[in-house]
């Protein structure tokens, strides 16, 4: 028996592809994903998606706040 799975695959994206805004649209439009910012703001104990909307860029560029930032956006998605 095939798996439903099978060739699916999921890509996500890596540290680089950041850009200030992202995730905002999604979150605007969709109270699904505004969740997942709201859990990982809480999860994390600061506001990753003030960060992820707003910047600054050089804070979000940072490896500890990009991974959790890129997680949540494709989460999001």
């Amino acid at each position: 028996m095939k798996h439903p799975l099978n060739g699916v695959a999921f890509v996500f994206p890596g540290q680089g592809s950041q850009v200030v805004g992202m995730g905002r649209e999604l979150a605007d439009r969709y109270p699904e994903a505004r969740e997942v910012f709201e859990i990982a703001d809480e999860a994390l104990g600061f506001p990753l998606s003030r960060l992820c909307w707003e910047g600054p860029e050089e804070d979000l560029r940072l490896t500890a706040n990009l991974q959790p930032a890129l997680v949540t956006v494709s989460t999001a998605a």
